[in-house]
């Protein structure tokens, strides 16, 4: 299961970060690394601080953007030190994340995205995310550098494949949807909302309200298909003009 945890880096700054993040993951028995538009890479600096974890180096994926590299997910975390005016589920602690993460990797891949080295990931970055982890650190100076971040998620996760079980609870509701269903159910709903004339100026935050919303709520591929159902059928009382 430990091949189905995505590790995505957002912007690195200092390919250096990248080759330490590699050899963070490998020691822990991660092997999925994604680059979202790196600074630079490949590097030689990367290389050097990777060690022996060069492979996966090799095996990465460098996308252009945050969608191409969750899309397929099942659960998307962001791990950022702040919290945001709408709020997504948060882990405060590592621990705990890794064990609720483990019982979605039947089900298919989770990513981790950790944002830049100076500031983060950005609030439309979270925005495309469905749960954030804040690690705890010293209030006085909680600053810890990107891989050593990565280090701490990576140890967890592996921890956590040495103690669980083989057996895996069912979800009641059903598997959950992917990232990319995610967004084809919220470009329906702006679809949906923009015909229906209720997308005005007065409404200019409710998309994110109810991202927000949809988000907590964890709807599974049935229950997401059913809300496309609801939108079809309003969409056919109500025509566009």
């Amino acid at each position: 299961m430990l091949n189905r945890i995505r590790i995505v880096l957002v912007q690195t700054y200092h390919p250096g970060n990248i080759g330490a993040s590699a050899r963070a993951m490998k020691t822990m028995g991660l092997s999925d690394l994604v680059l979202v538009a790196p600074r630079q890479f490949p590097a030689e600096e990367a290389t050097r601080l990777a060690a022996g974890a060069t492979d996966l180096l090799d095996s990465c994926r460098v996308v252009g953007s945050l969608s191409e590299a969750i899309g397929d997910c099942v659960q998307v975390i962001g791990a950022s030190a702040r919290l945001r005016s709408l709020p997504l589920p948060c882990y405060h602690a590592p621990d705990r994340m890794a064990a609720e993460l483990w019982q979605r990797l039947p089900e298919g891949p989770v990513a981790i995205v950790f944002g830049r080295e100076r500031y983060g990931l950005t609030n439309e970055e979270i925005g495309h995310c469905t749960h954030q982890l804040n690690i705890p650190a010293n209030p006085d100076y909680g600053v810890l550098n990107l891989s050593q971040a990565v280090q701490i998620v990576a140890y967890e996760t592996f921890r956590q494949s040495r103690t669980q079980e083989a057996y895996q609870a069912p979800r009641a509701n059903g598997p959950y949807p992917t990232v990319e269903q995610l967004e084809y159910f919220y470009d329906h709903l702006h679809r949906a909302l923009d015909s229906a004339g209720f997308l005005t100026q007065p409404h200019a935050k409710t998309e994110s309200h109810l991202r927000a919303l949809f988000t907590r709520a964890e709807p599974s591929r049935k229950e997401l298909s059913i809300l496309r159902g609801v939108l079809n059928a309003l969409e056919s009382r109500n025509p566009s003009e």
